[in-house]
């Protein structure tokens, strides 16, 4: 094949824009909504992560954009498309797609409904059960819901970001000729629906219909729920100076004032109470969605979980704990004689846990060191460390402040450390540490043994269950010294040198990529490629991928979500091939495999993004054990053979859902894995028992 060179490779045409791609990302989790064969209330959750999902991308990805275009920048990323381009693109696909959205929920409703599970509103439920919910407003909403007047004297009130509101049109009862606006916000405290048995009333049509119990005088004439979105996209400027916690404080209160950038209102006939919102929330026009189905797609959440409709659900899945940490062992000793590497949600978390735990309680561990990301509510990870420190153990966290949307929940954290006598550090100026890692650090008299923990995902238990994740624990000397090399970095001001076995962003991951693609590439048509990953959108690495491909090389890549590669183009990318798996779990770990490198595969919390590479602190881990490095060879292996969730990325930037083709065998990744762990855990237990009990003879003869 011949050649072709950087320059010829690196034109517009053979790039996928960012955002684009992520709206197809977000295209395959509602096309699992629309998948029949799937149980129906995991087709209602997928509408409601694709609600969420599109939520996050317009407060953060369409605000970023509309701030470019306001202050006229005409070009942006390697695509060359303008921010205005990319806008209008956004409105063109999301206003087609909101056609596809309504449809398949409410072909998810009925199909609910058929089994008896109903959703619905206060006007279509029966007179006992409107008596049921006149009670429930009486007692409960009457008291939590305000009536807000808007006219000369009562000027529009503030709206919080995703703050969902009720307008009415009200008539005075005293003169039909008066008509006024109210309106009432639907608290983010309240549930969303009112369930009566397996009913779900939506909680805003129940307030709606007695609302002239909130202003007397006056009954409804029409009414809609309006919600709206602000730029949630905070600018911290950090200064070495300044008090950071202070900052974020202030930075999430500025949040919530952000600028409006998305008006969603109920489908309403009433054009009168409509311009009354429109006048009042200037958006552009193609930034208003007319909606006939819940805009606040969180309390779907509230449906998904019903117990007694369990059987729509994906068959439940328990993670396994392999031997030798199912059993009542010192999880120390066992680090001390071999490495141990889970793939979650298969394998359980549990013994990340409880490294974490026995460190906190064990009275030889002098220290413990770790990075907190997104750890969650209620925490056991971080209740450990606080333990710890208050029974006088050194305990540093690292605990990163600018983790988008978790903020609060790192603050509450970072203080409730700092209390317990821990030292904290928040973050580091101008990067955000997005690494995976804990320390712990054992007093053995004459010498100090250290082991360390390492992972794709958070630490986080919660999260641990649905989100497919490499965790690696391990003893060995050349990862414990990085380790320790790595916190001194961060608690002091050498926040960029370089660890000597493992590779850390902003300077070794991208370099070190570069170089096993390069290596594969000289190989020429016997170099082979696998990478797993969320993104690819960094352009060296999409280059050099190019040119690997020119040179014969096989290349294979997972990416769950935004791909700006754009495979399949006569000499430029003809022997890569792009799949996407969306299923039961979120495709969360990043595995690299290059095949004639000196260590073959690696592991990384780092995305192949240029945030990740450039300007976070990112580690990437090789394996050196064989068996292990198998066993992540074969994840990536089983997952791009992959024919049931998998969708296949075109070059014209549309995926197509793959299917087993003729005599061809289903492989769905993520069923099979499930079947491997659970035929593993009882091989290996059965082992454990046969060699207890031939110890046990064994020891019998041996006392006769």
């Amino acid at each position: 094949m011949a050649q072709s060179s950087t320059k010829n490779l690196n034109v517009a045409q053979n790039f996928i824009n960012r955002e684009l791609s992520w709206l197809r990302f977000n295209t395959r989790v509602l096309s699992e909504a629309q998948n029949a064969k799937n149980p129906l209330l995991e087709r209602l959750k997928f509408i409601a992560i694709y609600g969420t999902n599109l939520d996050e991308f317009y407060m953060v990805r369409v605000a970023g954009l509309k701030r470019l275009y306001s202050v006229g920048i005409t070009e942006s990323g390697p695509d060359r498309l303008t921010p205005k381009e990319q806008l209008s693109e956004i409105w063109s696909y999301l206003k087609e797609e909101k056609k596809k959205l309504e449809a398949c929920y409410f072909d998810i409703k009925e199909g609910l409904a058929k089994e008896g599970l109903n959703i619905k509103t206060y006007s279509e439920v029966n007179t006992k059960q409107k008596k049921e919910l006149h009670d429930y407003f009486t007692n409960y909403l009457y008291s939590v819901v305000v009536p807000i007047a808007v006219d000369a004297t009562h000027p529009f009130p503030h709206l919080n970001n995703l703050s969902y509101v009720l307008a009415i049109r009200l008539q005075s009862e005293s003169d039909p000729n008066e008509t006024k606006f109210g309106m009432t916000r639907i608290s983010r405290m309240l549930p969303g629906f009112v369930r009566l048995g397996d009913t779900y009333v939506q909680t805003d049509s129940i307030v709606a219909e007695f609302i002239s119990e909130l202003f007397p005088g006056f009954k409804a004439l029409s009414w809609t729920s309006f919600r709206v979105t602000r730029n949630a996209d905070m600018e911290i400027q950090e200064e070495e100076a300044d008090d950071f916690m202070a900052l974020m404080t202030e930075g999430l209160k500025s949040r919530r004032k952000g600028e409006i950038i998305r008006l969603e209102i109920s489908k309403t006939k009433d054009e009168e109470l409509k311009n009354f919102i429109t006048d009042y929330i200037r958006v552009s026009p193609e930034d208003i969605y007319e909606s006939e189905i819940p805009m606040n797609s969180n309390i779907l959440w509230e449906i998904v979980g019903n117990k007694n409709f369990a059987k729509h659900t994906f068959p439940s899945y328990t993670s396994k704990i392999l031997p030798p940490l199912d059993s009542n062992v010192n999880i120390f000793s066992v680090l001390d004689t071999q490495d141990i590497l889970s793939f979650q949600p298969y394998e359980s978390f549990d013994p990340v846990v409880n490294f974490i735990q026995s460190a906190a309680k064990d009275p030889d561990v002098f220290s413990i060191r770790m990075t907190l990301y997104r750890v969650g509510k209620n925490s056991p990870i971080v209740k450990a460390l606080i333990e710890a420190a208050e029974n006088g153990k050194q305990i540093t966290a690292l605990v990163e402040l600018k983790a988008r949307f978790d903020e609060e929940n790192n603050l509450y954290w970072a203080r409730a450390l700092e209390a317990a006598g821990a030292h904290v550090i928040y973050g580091v100026p101008g990067l955000k540490v997005h690494a995976k890692i804990a320390l712990v650090i054992k007093n053995m008299g004459k010498e100090l043994r250290e082991y360390v923990h390492l992972s794709t995902g958070n630490y986080n238990p919660s999260t641990a269950k649905i989100y497919t994740d490499i965790s690696y624990m391990t003893s060995r000397k050349e990862f414990t010294k990085d380790a320790t090399k790595l916190f001194h970095n961060l608690s002091g001001f050498s926040h960029k040198s370089k660890l000597n076995t493992l590779f850390a962003a902003p300077l070794q991951i991208k370099p070190k990529i570069l170089e096993l693609i390069e290596n594969e590439t000289k190989m020429g048509s016997e170099g082979r490629i696998m990478l797993k990953a969320n993104s690819v959108v960094d352009p060296d690495v999409i280059m050099a991928l190019y040119k690997a491909s020119n040179a014969g090389v096989k290349i294979d890549l997972i990416v769950r979500g935004i791909c700006c590669l754009r495979p399949g183009l006569k000499d430029v990318s003809e022997n890569i091939r792009v799949t996407s798996i969306v299923g039961k779990y979120l495709e969360h770990a990043r595995i690299y495999y290059f095949k004639h490198a000196k260590s073959q595969i690696y592991f990384a919390s780092a995305d192949l993004m240029p945030r990740n590479l450039e300007r976070r602190v990112e580690l990437m881990t090789p394996i050196f054990d064989q068996a292990l490095a198998e066993k992540l060879f074969g994840i990536i292996k089983l997952q791009s053979e992959d024919n049931i969730c998998s969708h296949e990325l075109k070059s014209n930037g549309e995926y197509v859902k793959l299917s087993p083709k003729d005599n061809e065998k289903a492989i769905n990744s993520q069923k099979l894995l499930e079947d491997y762990t659970n035929t593993l855990y009882r091989s290996l237990k059965r082992e454990e028992k046969e060699n207890k009990s031939k110890k046990l003879v064994s020891r019998m003869l041996k006392e006769s």
